[in-house]
């Protein structure tokens, strides 16, 4: 077993079903190193393992949320360097692990989004932002393609138009433009923000969790399976659905005219 880091530039903590992962380099806006990606990766285990934990947060302490990857420790002088290798390493590895967590996703963008901040945002369940954030795909500038599933992501979110436009262009987007776009949930004034956020992990961490799972699961799988092949997986989510305890309360408080009081199984 991997012996636990010691935090350094993440923040970790788990309450009443609530897992927080806060990125916590503010002064860099949260920009991800190696070290950031290690830490991340520890929190995921933890939430993948964890049956008490039933939504997970993700946030970015400071006035910005993350603004991608820090270029700091890239040495473009000493030569031509393999960035795919770093993608395959960490961004590749996160995406995958956030988009199948068992537990819904909350990204909450407090400030600026930007390169690879705006994918990992995307590959979480709901998106909410303060309104005062922005939004920008900053690869154009610096010569790079959207990496961490963002040219998978950003199509099919708002659209190929708006898409290579937000892509090409390099312009920030609003939070609100970004809401109307369908990129994210949910644009929030920003002194209701923290509220806003707080109420959304209360709803979910007190939900049936497997249900919501699948849920997410089934959504995730739509736009690459046919018509039939999704059909059959929601049969099978709904036969896995229907036998946990969550389903017979769900049932069972509705027909007693009471709220539901989900464990989680």
């Amino acid at each position: 077993m991997t012996a636990e880091l010691q935090r350094e530039v993440t923040l970790f903590t788990t309450h009443d079903g609530v897992a927080r992962l806060t990125l916590n380099r503010p002064e860099q806006l949260n920009a991800f190193t190696v070290r950031m990606h290690a830490e991340v990766a520890q929190a995921l285990t933890e939430v993948e393992t964890d049956r008490r934990i039933r939504v997970l947060l993700i946030t970015g302490a400071g006035r910005g949320f993350c603004a991608g990857q820090d270029l700091s420790e890239r040495n473009v002088e000493s030569g031509p360097l393999d960035l795919g290798a770093n993608i395959e390493a960490y961004y590749n590895p996160l995406v995958r692990r956030l988009t199948a967590l068992p537990v819904p996703v909350v990204c909450a963008v407090n400030g600026v989004a930007a390169g690879a901040g705006v994918n990992l945002a995307l590959a979480c369940d709901m998106v909410i932002a303060r309104r005062s954030a922005r939004f920008v795909q900053a690869f154009s500038a610096i010569g790079l393609v959207p990496d961490a599933g963002g040219t998978w992501s950003l199509p099919r979110a708002i659209g190929q138009a708006r898409a290579l436009g937000f892509v090409l262009g390099g312009e920030p987007l609003t939070a609100d433009q970004a809401q109307a776009w369908g990129m994210i949930w949910k644009a929030v004034d920003d002194d209701q923000f923290d509220a806003e956020v707080d109420r959304l992990l209360v709803k979910l961490a007190a939900g049936p969790t497997k249900g919501l799972a699948a849920a997410k699961q089934a959504i995730r799988s739509a736009s690459t399976a046919t018509l039939s092949q999704q059909l059959d997986l929601e049969r099978d989510l709904q036969r896995a659905c229907g036998l946990t305890d969550d389903y017979r309360e769900g049932v069972t408080a509705f027909k007693q005219r009471r709220p539901a009081r989900f464990i989680g199984s």
